[in-house]
């Protein structure tokens, strides 16, 4: 008998950018800001990867190490 099954799909993008700062902490926070803002929009054209994990009630069907 055939068992159904929640599918998730989890699509990653990235996009690098420079930014000046005096340390990675400052420049993470201008950049934070700047996407809140609406500086950068990631879309189908900085698709990095997708996963897919099927799973049932009783068990995850792929483990992570």
């Amino acid at each position: 008998m055939k068992k159904t099954f929640k599918v998730s799909i989890i699509e990653t993008l990235q996009m690098e950018v420079e930014i000046e700062a005096d340390n990675s902490i400052e420049a993470n926070g201008i950049v934070a800001r700047d996407y809140k803002d609406g500086k950068y929009t990631l879309d189908s054209s900085n698709f990095k990867q997708v996963n897919f994990t099927a799973r049932t009630a009783e068990r995850s069907q792929r483990y992570v190490r």
